[in-house]
């Protein structure tokens, strides 16, 4: 074992000194000469930092133009460790504040002094540019006050409240689930604006100022050479088409339903209502009347087009049609007779009087209940399966190759599936062995345990007008997700053989195009020239009068459009969807209306049971 001599342990003690030593020198020189990021730290009490708010990204529609623009308002800030008494009256009058409120937020600044420090915090939100200009030429009287610019948003159409959504500010929960927001930022709470947030928000910026030893701002830090721009958000482009989407809350003002119009090749969204809806007005400034508008009776947040699943309805008469056709039970001529109902024994289901002898076109065209008791009674009893239980499997299984039963996976957030029954929802309700095609009669005329959304129906219209297909409904334009983009241009393709669409076509078409005298339940849809195609619906509704509901397509060939109309406690769908539906049509097809009148009393109609006379027609 070599041991080492006083003279090494010595060497080796320098040379490690000096290397600490070194180390230090250099850590010295990065952050005292070379490295800036000490001296710019958010937390270097000499340095004080102000936020530039980016310009939200604007919401545009399929044709460019826009439905969520911005303006620029003004946050009223306060510094509490710069304020100085001045006169709080003259301020509050400058402003147009509430000199109590204004004193109470006095108070509050100075209970958590400590807590808040140098910071700056809001005094007043979203002032706008008059009241600001009246503050800036009298801010000196005001020490510890401050003004910053933001952009809000602004809305060039009063429509789509429920489709964009709102913008506030973060609370502490969102601060906690997204780390990157801060007091004082806003972000999108609903509709597109959630949904869109990512892209919408752009990114913050800041400048730097320097404090002298009693707080006050000096200069520019470094003449700003350390400042950051704000970065505006990216532009949103939806699948709406603004002028239509604005005309149809036209027409549902003072009705309760929805109206959900597709593009049936590419399943873009036209127009997406829900009524009554959010008047932008609100929207604009959600914090002042969200109170307001949550204990609405008639939930104006509530988004009936993809959240409500109603009763469809005699429209799901088609759908029961096309399985009998596609089961083999049901042929175009097969003829069933109607004496103003269904009857077997001492059970009846009404029906309306028409010719007592018809065949299945006839059957779309009058919308007879008694032909669809006969065709669900064929499927369902049909001698190809075991039981019954097995025929109401594949029912289930043809209906929900529709998109019906389940969430179709738009972009809207919320969406609902509605309800599709099966065999064990009846083993359920009346015990398995014991239930009968006459135990569920009902599904024959859209009516039982089926519960479908507008949307879906709308969807629907759209798989008639493709003749069998359809592509999932959405409401952006691009999506950045290749997956997304991927799912929502993907044919999918229902259980029923094409051929058959083109058999149940043409008593749409009769149903629109032929007259009152013929049976026609839609004439009231019918524009010359365009063709339309559709269904009306009368949908039971135990609560009160029946629902109206309508859809429908145009041209016959090659479709621009599909579309669902549902209007609460509105009664017959030939009275009021069809016309509603019709109107939404043309205008879309054509840019104009050729039916004044009709036009006139679909918006004037009030079907709206909470209506009050001296209430203004825009709450939509």
């Amino acid at each position: 074992m070599v041991r080492q001599s006083g003279a090494d342990k010595t060497k080796r003690l320098i040379i490690g000194l000096c290397i600490t030593g070194a180390i230090f020198v250099i850590q010295l020189f990065r952050l005292q000469i070379a490295d800036d990021e000490y001296k710019i730290s958010a937390a270097n009490n000499a340095l004080r930092y102000e936020t530039r708010y980016p310009s939200r990204g604007l919401i545009l529609d399929r044709n460019g133009k826009i439905l969520v623009g911005n303006k620029v308002t003004y946050d009223i800030m306060a510094t509490p460790a710069d304020l100085q008494p001045f006169d709080t009256l003259e301020f509050c009058r400058i402003m147009e504040a509430d000199p109590e409120e204004i004193k109470a937020k006095f108070a509050d600044f100075r209970k958590r002094r400590r807590k808040i420090g140098y910071q700056t915090v809001p005094l007043i939100k979203q002032a706008d540019s008059e009241k600001y200009n009246r503050f800036a030429e009298v801010s000196f009287k005001f020490p510890g006050i401050t003004a910053v610019s933001r952009s809000t948003r602004d809305y060039p159409y009063n429509a789509c409240g429920n489709l964009l959504g709102y913008v506030s500010e973060v609370d502490t929960s969102y601060i906690r689930k997204n780390p990157e927001y801060r007091s004082g930022d806003y972000a999108g709470k609903t509709g597109i604006e959630a949904i869109c947030e990512k892209e919408l928000r752009g990114v913050k910026g800041y400048s730097i100022f320097v404090r002298d030893v009693h707080n006050r701002i000096q200069s520019s830090f470094e003449n700003g050479l350390h400042d950051s721009s704000a970065v505006p958000g990216n532009n949103v482009y939806t699948t709406i088409d603004a002028e239509l989407q604005n005309y149809v809350e036209e027409i549902m003002a003072n009705k309760v339903g929805s109206v959900v119009a597709i593009e049936p090749e590419t399943g873009e969204i036209l127009a997406l209502v829900s009524s009554p809806g959010i008047s932008v007005d609100k929207l604009a400034n959600i914090n002042r009347y969200y109170n307001e508008i949550a204990s609405d009776p008639m939930k104006p947040m509530f988004n009936r087009a993809v959240m409500s699943p109603y009763p469809p309805g005699s429209v799901f008469k088609i759908l029961n049609g096309l399985i009998a056709l596609q089961e083999g039970v049901l042929t175009p001529s097969t003829t069933y007779r109607c004496s103003n109902g269904y009857h077997v024994g001492n059970f009846t289901l009404k029906c309306h009087s028409h010719k007592p002898s018809i065949d299945m076109t006839e059957s779309i065209m009058m919308s007879c209940n008694a032909y669809y008791c006969y065709v669900l009674r064929d499927i369902l009893d049909n001698p190809a399966y075991r039981n019954i239980e097995e025929s109401m499997k594949e029912w289930q299984r043809m209906v929900m190759s529709f998109g019906f039963g389940k969430p179709l996976g738009c972009d809207l957030p919320s969406e609902q599936g509605g309800t599709i029954p099966g065999p064990e929802t009846y083993n359920h309700t009346h015990g398995k062995g014991r239930w009968k095609s006459l135990s569920v009669i009902s599904l024959s005329i859209g009516q039982g345990e089926i519960g479908a959304t507008p949307l879906q129906l709308a969807n629907y219209a759209a798989i008639l007008a493709n003749r069998g297909y359809y592509r999932i409904p959405h409401i952006l334009k691009e999506h950045a997700d290749t997956a997304d983009a991927a799912k929502f241009s993907e044919k999918r393709y229902t259980a029923i053989d094409r051929k058959h669409f083109d058999e149940i076509i043409p008593g749409m078409y009769y149903a629109v195009n032929k007259t009152s005298a013929d049976g026609a339940t839609a004439w009231r849809a019918g524009v010359k020239g365009l063709e339309i195609c559709g269904k009306t619906g009368t949908a039971q509704n135990p609560h009160g009068k029946d629902h109206a509901t309508f859809i429908g397509f145009a041209p016959k060939d090659n479709p621009r459009i599909a579309i669902c109309v549902y209007i609460e406690n509105a009664g017959f769908g030939g009275t009021w969807a069809a016309p509603v539906a019709s109107l939404a049509i043309e205008k879309y097809l054509t840019g104009s209306i050729s039916r004044p009148e009709v036009e006139k009393q679909m918006k004037e109609a009030v079907l709206n049971p909470y209506f009050k006379p001296e209430e203004k027609n825009d709450n939509r």
